[in-house]
């Protein structure tokens, strides 16, 4: 859902070329998105997404207190949106057309998220539709007729998204996924000191890998890429080009959602940190 919201919104920003907040009056606090437009806001539709996604999903999983989880959602959405304001970035309009398209989107698609789950974890052609796929809409981004970090974050935000699908779908293959077992819903697990250090040590191993997965994926793929097209990767104008931006970003981030779902998984069962 954070890929499907943030490809949409990304989009309809460079469709719809509403700017962003004038600055003078506003104090603009963020620099580096500043040629990108502003409606709709897509860190409002995020977080609409992800804070309400989570509470959909886990209210059929783990016994929790809707009313408390529905609170806390609006309450971490609302901060978020808020954010944007603050810092400049978003006009009250562009922050209520990204909450409101969110929720459209969750309102539509709710019903087959089940369905879409079995899908991607089982068919054959999961492997190959979500890699191509988000492959081919990062390099049909919408052109614009000046330079603006939406289609790298895009490609980025794709990338994550395919690598991630790809690992869970060869998971399932390998029977090497932890399912819960029944009956639902199943009482949350107690927060004691040793989950919570295993917990931090996971976190902890898991930035390090990824990390240096992302190095070595970037300047493998981004000397590949020169290489084939005869640039220097060291213009910071080369890496701009669509034919070299899109694929190396895809490829990165693509290697990267792999990692984090395959090896990781394995590495924290191997040391006993699960």
């Amino acid at each position: 859902m954070w890929a499907v919201v943030m490809y949409i919104g990304q989009v309809l920003k460079d469709t719809l070329k509403m700017p962003r907040p004038l600055a003078p009056p506003v104090v603009r606090l963020e620099t580096r998105v500043s040629a990108e437009y502003g409606m709709p806001s897509t860190h409002a539709m995020a977080a609409t997404t992800i804070f309400f996604t989570f509470l959909f999903s886990a209210t059929h999983r783990f016994q929790i207190q809707f009313e408390s989880g529905l609170l806390l959602a609006v309450l971490l959405s609302i901060l978020v949106c808020l954010s944007r304001l603050y810092t400049g970035m978003h006009s009250v309009l562009d922050v209520i057309g990204g909450v409101l398209i969110s929720a459209v989107l969750m309102l539509l698609t709710y019903p087959a998220w089940d369905a879409f789950e079995r899908v991607q974890l089982t068919s054959p052609l999961t492997p190959v539709v979500s890699v191509v796929l988000p492959f081919l809409l990062s390099y049909c981004y919408p052109k614009l007729d000046h330079y603006s970090t939406t289609r790298g974050d895009t490609t980025i935000i794709l990338g994550v998204g395919a690598g991630c699908s790809a690992g869970y779908w060869l998971n399932q293959q390998l029977g090497q996924t932890s399912e819960l077992k029944g009956p639902f819903p199943l009482p949350l697990p107690p927060l004691t000191p040793r989950t919570l250090a295993l917990g931090c040590a996971r976190s902890t191993l898991g930035v390090a890998v990824l990390l240096g997965t992302r190095q070595l994926a970037k300047s493998t793929s981004l000397w590949a890429l020169c290489t084939w097209h005869q640039v220097s990767p060291s213009d910071p104008l080369t890496r701009r080009r669509r034919e070299i931006e899109v694929p190396y970003k895809f490829s990165t981030y693509t290697a990267m959602g792999l990692v984090h779902t395959i090896l990781l998984d394995r590495a924290f069962r191997q040391l006993g940190l699960l």
